[in-house]
């Protein structure tokens, strides 16, 4: 099954990024558990680390925040920061947002009810397209 948006769905705001997977390996390398810590949620880092190829994984999740700040066209920063922006897998290993207080308020303030995101990573390179939607009331 396809989730589907229902009639009368509006779309707010999109946004993607593309990464190697490499710059994150060398994030990790240099920084070590300080960078995952101030990018990826714990949930985020177990995940990644239950993985043969952890890497990509970060990757993938690292240009997904990338995406959903460029949908709210506020950049990682004061308005939203890398943590505000967490994803994880539904029921069908599907990437699902998870936005924390500040991210919520942000939403909302736009009339925004969901923040929609799809991932796919090689080897080298990962990618993340997000969208945020109004649903009808």
């Amino acid at each position: 099954m396809v989730p589907q948006l229902a009639a009368g769905s509006l779309l707010l705001g999109l946004g993607c990024d593309v990464i190697e997977v490499d710059r994150v390996r060398r994030a990790v390398e240099r920084q070590g558990e300080r960078f995952l810590a101030r990018v990826f949620t714990e949930d985020e880092r177990a995940y990644c680390r239950s993985k043969a190829h952890p890497f990509p994984h970060y990757a993938a999740r690292f240009a997904a925040k990338e995406a959903v700040s460029k949908c709210f066209t506020t950049g990682i920063g004061a308005e939203l920061s890398w943590k505000s922006v967490s994803i994880r897998n539904g029921t069908r290993g599907e990437p699902l947002v998870t936005l924390d207080d500040q991210g919520l308020q942000l939403l909302h303030s736009i009339g925004g009810s969901e923040v929609r995101v799809s991932l796919s990573h090689t080897e080298g390179v990962a990618m993340a397209v997000a969208a945020i939607v109004r649903l009808p009331a």
